[in-house]
C-alpha cells in the first residue's frame, strides 16, 4: 500500500508541473469520474477544486483528526506521507480534521493571547497561517499539503495558496494572522487540544471517530489507508476493494 499511495503522489506533483500523462483514454467529460480517472487523465487537482471526487458514504465516514505542529518533522512526514494520500485516495469515506498547535502554549494578554511553540517563534507562525487557512477555504488541506512538502513551511505558503485557491485573497490571509481573528482562532485550536482525553502527550496525535487510543495511533502510522478501510461499516469503495462505480459522471466547475 505504500507503494500505492507513492504513486498517487508522483502523478499529483507531475500533474502540478504541467505534465500530462499518456494514460487518458477518457473524453473529457469523465475526466472526474473517478479518482483513477483524475490521476490518469493528470486532472486530480482540478477535480478536487470541484469536489468530485467525494461523493456521499451509506454510513457514517471515518473521522480522522490530527492534531500537530507545523515544523514538526514527525507530524510533517505523517501528513504528507500518510494522512494526506490516504485522503486522496478514501475521501469519499472520510474526513479529515486539522488542529495547528501541538504542544505549544498559551498565556493570556489583555483580550489576547500570546502563544509560545515547541520550535520557535516561526512555527508560531505556520501553524497561525495554517489555522487562517482552515477557517478561509475548503482547499485548506491542499494548500497545506503543498507547504509541509517544501523545504520552507513559511516561504510556500503564499505560491502554494496561490496554486490551489487563485480567488483567496493573501492580504486577507494575512490579516487574519496578524489580527484578532487569528489570534482566537488559534486559542480555540489550544482549547480543543487541551481538551483531548486522553490528553496528548507527544505529537503527531491522532484521533480516530474522536477515540485516541496507543493502538489507533499505531495503526494508522503504520497504514492509515488499511485502517480506514476495515473501518468503515458501508460498501467498500474501490480503493478498498470494492466494486468500481459506475456510471460516470460529467465534469463541472462547481466549487
Amino acid at each position: 500500500m505504500k507503494t500505492a499511495l507513492l504513486c498517487v503522489l508522483t502523478v499529483w506533483f507531475s500533474s502540478q508541473c504541467g505534465e500530462s500523462t499518456s494514460s487518458c483514454l477518457h473524453p473529457p467529460a469523465e475526466w472526474c469520474s473517478s479518482l483513477d480517472t483524475a490521476i490518469q487523465c493528470g486532472v486530480l487537482k482540478q477535480c478536487l477544486m470541484s469536489n468530485f471526487t467525494r461523493s456521499h458514504p451509506t454510513e457514517a465516514p471515518i473521522q480522522v483528526a490530527l492534531y500537530y505542529e507545523s515544523l514538526c518533522p514527525g507530524c510533517r512526514l505523517f501528513l504528507t506521507e500518510m494522512l494526506f494520500p490516504t485522503w486522496l485516495l478514501l475521501n469519499e469515506i472520510m474526513t479529515v480534521n486539522l488542529v495547528p498547535y501541538g504542544n505549544a502554549r498559551e498565556k493570556p494578554d489583555g483580550q489576547k493571547y500570546v502563544f509560545e511553540c515547541q520550535h520557535g517563534e516561526q512555527e508560531c507562525l505556520g501553524n497561525m497561517i495554517e489555522t487562517c487557512l482552515l477557517n478561509m477555504t475548503k482547499m485548506a488541506f491542499p494548500i497545506i499539503f503543498c507547504m509541509e512538502s517544501s523545504t520552507d513551511v513559511i516561504k510556500s505558503a503564499q505560491s502554494c495558496a496561490q496554486l490551489y485557491s487563485p480567488q483567496l485573497s493573501w492580504d486577507k490571509v494575512w490579516a487574519c494572522v496578524k489580527g484578532d481573528q487569528g489570534n482566537q482562532l488559534m486559542h480555540q485550536n489550544a482549547l480543543t487540544t487541551e481538551a483531548l482525553n486522553p490528553p496528548h502527550n507527544y505529537v503527531p496525535w491522532i484521533t480516530v471517530n474522536g477515540v485516541h487510543t496507543e493502538d489507533l495511533q499505531d495503526k494508522a502510522m503504520a497504514s492509515l489507508f488499511t485502517l480506514v478501510c476495515n473501518m468503515y461499516k458501508g460498501p467498500k469503495p474501490a480503493a478498498c476493494g470494492g466494486p468500481a462505480k459506475t456510471p460516470y459522471r460529467s465534469y463541472s466547475n462547481k466549487q
